[in-house]
């Protein structure tokens, strides 16, 4: 079964990637093109599978133990490097770097279209809600600490700063919906639930062929210190995930997705983030490349734990 769901995985997604670079390569799509296709899954697509998703959820205290499972790894951490910062007075710089390369993953972008590649529309509901609520955390988090490293403004100014920008966040206030909707329990009418259903299964496709898009024409450089920065999002925030899991005795299902979701490549919104605050743009973009062609790999490896257990 781990291995029929690991052809299901690589195969669709090599394509799509491969399709997004060649539709550049070949003139198909020109230099900048891949912003309206960001734009379309940013403001359309992603939102509409978060509402519709999230707000057709029955939430329970299952729900709730699945969301704390999902967003402590990221805790855990943040504090880690917060105790490592102090003590050993690495700069600010590469604090900030440490902690956007672990928790600001690409949990929608490729954790939702590798999960329903591998189990098919059985695992959508449940892939949102990680994403959504891992989403809030690492969205909220990378923002405050981007606005730090290009302002260098004292925190309360950064924080309302922050809390400005998230407000009119598209992914953030489509979370919010969703969830009201559904502790309320109200049901979305027909016409519109559809429209939005429909919207929302664009965004595996897109978003995926959207990756290949983005390969193309960058610029790659200190592979050594990408390569590194990877293997804390392939080795060491998917392992605490486990052992969170394990902890708390989530089911096989439930375990598999917080362990895909905190083990998905660095988000590739943070290409485009880090060329907008000047942050390690070489040093990002060669992590987003290196794990976003081998997660196909060791993702299914994560797979492979999860089911052995």
């Amino acid at each position: 079964m781990v291995y029929e769901i690991a052809l299901r995985t690589i195969v669709p997604m090599l394509m799509l990637i491969g399709l997004g670079y060649l539709s550049r390569k070949t003139g198909i799509l020109k230099a900048g093109d891949e912003r309206v296709l960001n734009a379309y899954i940013y403001y359309f697509a992603l939102p509409s599978l978060f509402m519709i998703d999230l707000a057709e959820i029955e939430l329970t205290w299952e729900h709730v133990k699945f969301v704390l499972a999902g967003v402590t790894p990221i805790i855990i951490v943040l504090a880690a490097y917060t105790v490592l910062y102090l003590v050993l007075r690495f700069s600010r710089g590469f604090f900030y770097l440490l902690v956007l390369t672990t928790v600001f993953g690409s949990t929608a972008f490729y954790g939702i279209p590798f999960l329903m590649f591998a189990f098919q529309s059985v695992v959508e509901k449940l892939a949102t809600l990680a994403a959504a609520s891992i989403s809030i955390i690492s969205v909220s988090i990378s923002i405050a600490f981007l606005e730090f490293y290009r302002l260098e403004a004292p925190i309360f100014r950064g924080l309302r700063i922050v809390g400005k920008r998230l407000s009119k966040n598209p992914l953030i206030l489509s979370i919010l919906i969703g969830l009201s909707l559904s502790f309320l329990n109200i049901d979305i009418p027909y016409p519109l639930s559809t429209m939005l259903h429909m919207l929302g299964s664009t965004t595996a496709t897109v978003a995926i062929f959207m990756l290949g898009v983005l390969f193309y024409g960058r610029s790659y450089g200190r592979l050594t210190e990408a390569l590194g920065l990877s293997l804390l999002r392939i080795i060491l925030l998917p392992a605490i995930s486990l052992s969170i899991s394990l902890l708390v005795g989530l089911p096989y299902l439930e375990r598999t997705v917080l362990i895909i979701m905190h083990s998905v490549p660095l988000a590739v919104s943070m290409m485009i983030l880090s060329d907008r605050y000047d942050f390690y743009k070489k040093t990002i973009f060669s992590v987003v490349l290196f794990s976003s062609l081998s997660a196909i790999i060791y993702l299914n490896t994560w797979l492979l734990i999860s089911a052995s257990l």
